[in-house]
C-alpha cells in the first residue's frame, strides 16, 4: 500500500513543542497545510501561496527561514486487519530528506541521516487494525553539523561534508542555495508472511555461438526458523513468452555471495544461484546501435508453497565492459558492447529542479526523449545532484540510453575517518547499488566528480594542507561493496582519474578528461603537484583550445548560453529584462563573469543588448560545441567518447546547459542532431588553411558515395566553388576523403564573404554548413525572412527573401516545453525550411505571439 495522502504539514521553531504532543494520533491538525508525498516543504507551500516562486527575481533568498525551521508531516491510514502470526509489516521510506524522526501512533521507530538511503521499519508490534497515524519529524541542517569538524575544501559551502544530501542543495556555479526538506520518495506499507526477497541480481555473463548465458542469484529472509522456501525465476520476451526459467530452493544461511548483503549488512537467511540459458537472444543496443530490446525479469519467492514476494524489473541481455587498452597497448578508454565499441556520445546531466522531490516524471520523459532527438547515447549523473529516481532509468533502458553513474560525492573532503560517518555511507552504496544494478542501461560507477583531480590541485595551491579525507570512501569502501553486490559492472575511482608520466589526474592520455581550459581558462598540461594557473583572456578561454585536446574520453567540456526569452522573461521582474542589469547576473551563478564576456568577445564580439546577448551566448555555445566535438570525433582512433556539460538545468538561470529549466532546447541542442548523428560530414580549417574534407562513420555498415563540397556567396548565394570528393569509409572510422586550398575555393571572394556546405550523396547524412572567419569579422548582408505559417498544420515555412543569406534563423513562442522540429539555422537566399512545432501536451500553441528573427535580420522585424 502506498501511504501518498492525504499528508498534512507543518512548522515549528526547533523545540518550540515536545515531540510526543505533535506526534500523537489523538492531534488536531485541521489547520495545518496539505503536503504533496511524494514532495518537499518549498513546493508545499509554494502550492498554498505561503512563498513566492522561488525562481523569480530573488526570492529564493527570500525563503532561507525555511532551512532554519522544524518541520512535521502527518497522514492517518488504515490497516484491514491486524497482524497474524508469522506476517511482519513493514513501512518503506524510499526518501527522506534528511534528518527526520519517524513515529507511528505516537511511538518513534527510527531516526533517518542520509537523503540517498531507503529506510525500512518493522512496525508489526506498532501498527493496530483500522485508524493509525503516522508522522515524520525533519529538523534543520544546521542542527547536525555546527558542531562538526569543517574541513579546508569544500566547493561553495563548508556545511555539506557531514550531511548526506544533494550537494547542490546548498548551491552551485549555475544554480542557487534553496536547502530542502522533506518526503521526496514514496512511503509503503506492506504485509509480509514467512519471507521476503531482500536482494536480485541479474547479469549477462557470456554471449557466444547464439546464446547468452545469465548469471542469477536471489537473496531472501525469513521471519521465522525453519522457513522451507523457493525461488521460481523467469525470463519473459516482449511478447510474455517465456524465454528462459527455473526453480531453485533458498539453501543454507550462506551470508552473502555474488550480489549478496556485503560484509554481513542484512539479515539474509538464504540465497539461490544459477545459470539461466537463453538461445537466439535478442540484445539490447544503444538507440544509435540497433534496438534497445528488453525481456522481463520476474522472481517469484514461495514459503512453505505460498507465494510471499515478488520482483518485476525489465532486463536487457548485453555484455558491457570497458576496456583501458588498444589491441596495440596503447591507452584507451571505451566502452565496449556486446563486442562493439560504442562511441559514446552525450552529456551530464543534473537534477531536473532544485527541488528534486516534486519533479514530475513527465519532465524526465520529456528530457530523454530530447537527449535521444539530440543523437545522444550516453548520460552522466553526476554526482553533486541524486541517485536519479527509478523513472530516469526506466527511461534510459526503454529508449537505449547508458549511464554513467556517479556516486554522491563532489567537490570537497569527507570524513572517512569517521565510523559513524562511514558506516552510513556504507549503506548508501549498498541500497543504490542493489536498486540499479539490473539496469541495461548502467554502463558504469565512479566514485566521486573530481575530487582526486582537485586535492592534488588544491594541495599543490597551498589550500589544502592535510590529508585526502574522504579517499577511502572512493578507493576501498565503495570498490569492496562493488566486488559483492555488482562485480560484473566496470567501476572508476573518479572523474577525471588517470595520471600518465607524472601529469596530473587530468591528463589527456589516461583515462577520462574534464576539458576546462575551455571557459574556466586552465592551463594545460600540469603536472603533479604543480601549482595550477589560469589565463582569463580571449585566448585562454576560447574554444578553439579544443583542437588541443587529443583526450580518451572527454567526460566534461562546455560553456554558457543564455535561456531561452520566455525563461527568462518568466522570471525576471518587469524592467530588469535588460542586458547588464542586476537580475540578468543573478541568474549566472559562476564564480566569474568575465568568461562569458571573454568568449563573446574574441568570437561574435561584445554584445550591445539583451537580444545580441541571447543570440551572441547561444551562437558562441553552439558553434563552440561543434568545434569540439567534431573534433573529438574526428580523432576517434584516439577518443572514445564526448559528454556535454551539461544537458539540463535545475532553475531558469545562464548556464552551460544544452536545455533550459522550461525544458526549450538553446541552439547547440539543434547544432547536436548533426555533431551527434552517427554519420557526421565534417570540415576541418583555420583561416588561411586548407579545408579538409572528413567523413566520421560510427555506424556498422560501411559507406560508399560521394561528398559535395559548395562554398556559397553571402550576397546572393552563388556557388563560388563546387568539388566532389569519393567517399568509402568503413565502419566506426574517421576518413579524412580530401582537400582544397583556401584561396582555390574562394574563387577570388573575400573569406568572410562565403559560406561552404557539405552534403552527401549514396549514404544518409546531414548537411552540415561552415563559416571561413569568426561571426565578428563576416559581412553579412542584411536578410529578410518570408513567414508563412499553417496552423492547421502547426508548421511555419521561413523563406530568405531578399538577396543576402539568414544567419541563425529563430522560431519563438512564449510557452514552455514547446518542440520545434528544427531552429536556430542559417538560409542562403531564396532557400526555404519548414519547422513542424507543437506542444508534448497537447497545449494549443500561441500563433499570433510568434517571434522570426535572423541575426542578420532588420530590428523590429521579428513578429509574423
Amino acid at each position: 500500500m502506498e501511504l501518498s495522502g492525504p499528508w498534512k504539514l507543518q512548522h515549528f521553531e526547533v523545540g518550540e513543542k515536545p515531540a510526543h504532543e505533535l506526534a500523537a494520533p489523538g492531534l488536531d491538525d485541521r489547520f495545518w497545510i496539505g503536503a504533496a508525498v511524494p514532495g518537499d516543504v518549498h513546493s508545499a507551500l509554494l502550492e498554498r501561496r505561503i512563498i513566492d516562486p522561488p525562481y523569480f527575481g530573488h526570492n529564493d533568498a527570500k525563503c532561507r527561514w525555511i532551512e532554519r525551521k522544524e518541520w512535521w508531516y502527518r497522514t492517518p491510514f488504515t490497516l484491514d486487519a491486524a497482524p497474524e502470526e508469522g506476517e511482519r509489516i513493514e513501512l518503506k521510506f524510499e526518501g527522506l530528506d534528511t534528518f527526520a524522526a519517524v513515529y507511528v501512533n505516537g511511538h518513534e521507530i527510527g531516526r533517518t541521516a542520509n537523503m540517498f538511503r531507503e529506510y525500512v521499519f518493522d512496525v508489526t508490534r506498532i501498527v493496530r487494525e483500522g485508524w493509525n497515524v503516522l508522522a515524520v519529524r525533519f529538523e534543520p541542517l544546521h542542527l547536525h553539523h555546527r558542531d562538526k569538524e569543517q574541513f579546508e575544501w569544500s566547493s561553495y559551502t563548508k556545511e555539506r561534508p557531514w550531511i548526506r544530501k544533494a550537494a547542490m542543495n546548498f548551491g552551485w556555479d549555475w544554480g542557487p542555495r534553496i536547502v530542502t526538506a522533506g518526503i521526496w520518495g514514496k512511503v509503503r506499507l506492506t504485509r509480509r508472511k514467512q519471507a521476503k526477497l531482500t536482494g536480485v541480481y541479474a547479469c549477462t555473463r557470456s554471449l557466444e555461438a547464439g546464446e547468452a548465458v545469465l548469471h542469477f542469484n536471489a537473496q531472501a529472509e525469513s521471519f521465522r526458523k525453519g522457513t522451507q522456501a523457493e525461488v521460481e525465476v523467469r525470463l519473459l520476451d516482449a511478447g510474455g513468452l517465456e524465454a528462459a526459467c527455473a526453480v531453485l530452493p533458498i539453501l543454507g544461511d550462506r551470508g552473502a555471495g555474488q550480489g549478496g548483503a556485503a560484509g554481513g549488512v542484512g539479515r539474509a537467511f538464504g540465497q539461490a544461484e544459477a545459470e539461466l540459458r537463453v538461445r537466439d537472444p535478442r540484445l539490447w543496443w544503444t538507440h544509435d546501435l540497433g534496438e534497445p530490446y528488453l525481456y522481463t525479469l520476474e522472481v517469484v519467492l514461495r514459503a512453505e508453497g505460498e507465494e510471499v514476494d515478488r520482483y518485476i524489473q525489465p532486463f536487457g541481455i548485453r555484455t558491457l565492459e570497458l576496456a583501458l587498452r588498444n589491441d596495440d597497448g596503447s591507452n584507451a578508454f571505451a566502452f565496449i558492447l556486446n563486442g562493439v565499441k560504442v562511441y559514446a556520445k552525450g552529456a551530464n546531466w543534473i537534477p531536473a529542479d532544485n527541488l528534486i522531490g516534486s519533479i514530475p516524471e513527465s519532465t524526465y520523459r520529456g528530457l530523454i526523449e530530447l537527449a535521444v532527438e539530440g543523437r545522444m547515447n550516453m548520460l552522466r549523473v553526476w554526482a553533486g545532484g541524486i541517485y536519479e529516481k527509478d523513472v530516469f532509468y526506466d527511461e534510459c533502458d526503454r529508449r537505449g540510453v547508458l549511464v554513467w553513474q556517479d556516486f554522491a560525492f563532489a567537490n570537497a573532503l569527507f570524513p572517512d575517518f569517521n565510523r559513524d560517518f562511514m558506516d552510513n555511507v556504507r549503506q548508501e552504496v549498498i541500497d543504490n547499488v542493489k536498486r540499479l544494478r539490473n539496469r541495461a542501461s548502467l554502463a558504469l560507477w565512479c566514485g566521486n566528480n573530481e575530487i582526486d583531480w582537485l586535492y592534488d590541485m588544491k594541495s599543490a595551491a597551498g589550500d589544502i594542507t592535510g590529508p585526502f579525507f574522504g579517499e577511502r570512501i572512493y578507493h576501498e569502501l565503495i570498490p569492496e561493496v562493488l566486488a559483492e553486490l555488482d562485480p560484473a559492472r566496470p567501476y572508476w575511482p573518479s572523474s577525471p582519474y588517470g595520471a600518465n608520466g607524472g601529469y596530473d589526474a587530468n591528463d589527456p592520455h589516461t583515462g577520462d578528461r574534464h576539458n576546462w581550459q575551455v571557459w574556466h581558462g586552465s592551463v594545460y598540461p600540469r603536472m603533479q603537484g604543480e601549482k595550477p594557473r589560469l589565463d582569463y583572456s580571449i585566448e585562454g578561454v576560447t574554444f578553439k583550445n579544443y583542437k588541443r585536446d587529443f583526450a580518451l574520453f572527454s567526460s566534461e567540456f562546455g560553456m554558457h548560453a543564455s535561456a531561452n526569452r520566455y525563461t527568462l522573461e518568466k522570471n525576471i521582474p518587469a524592467g530588469q529584462f535588460v542586458w547588464g542589469s542586476a537580475e540578468m547576473a543573478y541568474r549566472n551563478k559562476d564564480t566569474n563573469h568575465r568568461k562569458g564576456i571573454l568568449l563573446m568577445e574574441g568570437y561574435t564580439g561584445i554584445p550591445r543588448d539583451i537580444e545580441e546577448y541571447m543570440d551572441f551566448s547561444m551562437l558562441t555555445q553552439a558553434e563552440g560545441l561543434k568545434y569540439g566535438i567534431e573534433h573529438f570525433r574526428r580523432n576517434r582512433h584516439l577518443g572514445s567518447g564526448a559528454l556535454v556539460w551539461q544537458l539540463n538545468d535545475s532553475w531558469p538561470g545562464t548556464s552551460w546547459s544544452m536545455i533550459d529549466y522550461e525544458l526549450l532546447p538553446k541552439a547547440s541542442f539543434y547544432y547536436a542532431k548533426t555533431f551527434y548523428h552517427p554519420v557526421l560530414l565534417s570540415l576541418e580549417h583555420e583561416p588561411g588553411e586548407p579545408l579538409q574534407v572528413w567523413v566520421v562513420n560510427d555506424t556498422l555498415e560501411p559507406l560508399r558515395g560521394t561528398v559535395e563540397l559548395t562554398v556559397h556567396a553571402l550576397n546572393g548565394g552563388t556557388a563560388v566553388y563546387r568539388a566532389a570528393f569519393a567517399a568509402d569509409i568503413p565502419p566506426q572510422s574517421a576518413v579524412r576523403i580530401g582537400a582544397v586550398e583556401e584561396a582555390a575555393a574562394l574563387r577570388g571572394a573575400g573569406p568572410e564573404e562565403v559560406t561552404a556546405v557539405l552534403t552527401a550523396s549514396g549514404f544518409a547524412a546531414p548537411a552540415n554548413r561552415y563559416y571561413l572567419r569568426d561571426p565578428k569579422d563576416l559581412r553579412l548582408p542584411e536578410t529578410e525572412l518570408d513567414v508563412r505559417v499553417d496552423e492547421a498544420a502547426q508548421a511555419v515555412t521561413v523563406t530568405a527573401a531578399g538577396p543576402g543569406a539568414a544567419r541563425f534563423v529563430k522560431l519563438e513562442l512564449p510557452l514552455g516545453r514547446v518542440r520545434y522540429s528544427d531552429n536556430y539555422f542559417d538560409l542562403l537566399p531564396g532557400e526555404s525550411r519548414t519547422v513542424h512545432i507543437w506542444h508534448p501536451e497537447g497545449l494549443t500553441l500561441p500563433w499570433p505571439e510568434l517571434r522570426v528573427s535572423a541575426l542578420n535580420g532588420k530590428r523590429g522585424t521579428f513578429g509574423i
